[in-house]
């Protein structure tokens, strides 16, 4: 099979699990080359059955509420959506069976005649992604993001028209499902302890992430963190001839942030003087690596030197990704409610000189919150812990901040968090945990959060 052929031939069976964004996309795409599909998702909330009957009134087969176990048994492939882990009792039945299983991703991948940026790490994968399909469009360059972004590949695979290159953010779960993806260009732009609630350890997380390089050849170009250790040493294999990224000083190729506050490149030869970092529209300076990483990419695939600084310096639509929500007497809200790590709220942490009153919770990966302490002592003038983790996080923390309380609900969150704040402070909610004990997703979760700030009246906050 070459690289770029459909993974099945027409008039294959085809299951796909999940009737999510990507799974439906999946769906579309293989009955529009061909394939017999069934697709179901165990779940039957109102995006499911939504999904179901969309996809049935066009005569694909799909229900919501129940995988027909038999049929998927008898499938000549599955495509599963990330969120199904592998140890889940679907997915062991399908690996006994000895079916196989490949991504969304990859499915596309045979349908798309793009060339392929693919960019991984634990933390500022969309980021990364939005910022470099933008810096392509912004010099000219056809380019679309998707993946894990929200935005399945499939969408673009089924398309006549084609861009010249697709940005793909790629998760742990997405490359353990990979065979002939490959990637022109690939980034690992950091890696952290993340998803212990599903990886037995964090090698095999990091095994994970690993497959990026799998995914390439002789042809593919590389960038690499060069400030973060972990990444240089799984990276080994394709570290010569990689483009690196560093906050700490000058590199030999790649791009870096200068000592007077300049993002710096340096592609062919050459040192390019792109933009100040102070100009950059993200908050964060963990942000200055997602650019800079950004801005190598585009150049790598084409934008000019002179587009990066203007393409860099838009407004790029991130939100739930340290956004502000709103400031009212001096009191600046801020939903990073993507912050589902410890590595992102530590960071999130260490963006903001002003007082923080902190909002942490959810449900609990197994990560200690060490990190978020030490970055947070002397600086945290109040916890508000919610949800499952709520106790854990009080256990580790107690002693972080002059106070630290446990509210039942986003609302009480909320209300008790304002109480805290004075003019000058920050409300940082950055939960450093999944969403999945009280919401779906963590946009769901970051949009309760909003709505629960937008209804504070000014005598609900500190004057």
């Amino acid at each position: 099979m070459s690289d770029r052929e459909m993974p099945f031939r027409p008039g294959a069976s085809v299951s796909v699990l999940g009737l999510g964004v990507s799974g439906t996309a999946a769906a579309r795409l293989a009955t529009a080359r061909g394939a017999i599909v069934y697709a179901s998702d165990a779940f039957a909330g109102v995006e499911q059955q939504a999904a179901a009957k969309s996809l049935a009134a066009d005569g694909i087969s799909a229900e919501a509420g129940q995988h027909d176990m038999d049929r998927i048994l008898h499938s000549d492939l599955v495509v599963v959506s990330p969120g199904i882990s592998p140890f889940s009792e679907v997915r062991q039945e399908i690996s006994a069976a000895g079916i196989r299983t490949i991504a969304e991703v990859e499915l596309a991948y045979g349908a798309l005649r793009s060339r392929v940026i693919g960019i991984t790490g634990t933390n500022g994968k969309t980021t990364a992604t939005k910022l470099a399909a933008n810096l392509l469009r912004e010099s000219g360059t056809s380019a679309v993001a998707g993946g894990n972004i929200g935005e399945p590949l499939s969408w673009t695979a089924i398309e006549p028209e084609q861009p010249d290159w697709v940005v793909v953010e790629l998760s742990s779960f997405q490359l353990a499902d990979l065979e002939h993806f490959r990637v022109d260009i690939g980034v690992l732009l950091n890696l952290a302890s993340d998803h212990l609630d599903r990886y037995r350890d964090l090698q095999a997380y990091y095994g994970d992430k690993q497959k990026l390089f799998a995914a390439g050849d002789s042809n593919t170009t590389w960038i690499l963190n060069a400030d973060d250790p972990a990444v240089l040493d799984l990276a080994e294999s394709v570290s010569d001839g990689a483009f690196l990224f560093s906050l700490d000083g000058p590199v030999e190729r790649g791009g870096w942030l200068s000592d007077d506050g300049i993002l710096v490149g340096n592609i062919d030869g050459v040192d390019e003087r792109w933009m100040p970092a102070s100009d950059l529209s993200l908050i964060g300076r963990h942000n200055i690596g997602n650019a800079l990483a950004a801005a190598i990419v585009a150049r790598l695939a084409g934008c000019p030197a002179s587009a990066v600084g203007t393409g860099l310096r838009m407004e790029c639509d991130l939100p739930h990704r340290l956004e502000p929500v709103r400031e009212m007497e001096g009191v600046l809200w801020i939903n990073d409610s993507k912050a589902t790590n410890v590595a992102a709220t530590t960071a999130a942490v260490l963006s903001f000189d002003r007082p923080i009153i902190m909002m942490l919770g959810g449900r609990h990966k197994g990560e200690p919150y060490a990190s978020i302490a030490k970055a947070g002592e002397g600086r945290f003038k109040a916890i508000v812990a919610f949800g499952e983790a709520a106790p854990t996080i009080v256990a580790e923390m107690e002693d972080i901040a002059p106070y630290i309380s446990v509210e039942n609900g986003m609302d009480a969150a909320v209300r008790a968090a304002a109480r805290h704040a004075e003019s000058g402070d920050v409300v940082l909610f950055s939960p450093a945990c999944s969403s999945f004990d009280m919401y779906p997703n963590y946009e769901a979760r970051g949009e309760a959060f909003i709505r629960a700030v937008r209804a504070l009246s000014q005598v609900d906050g500190s004057s």
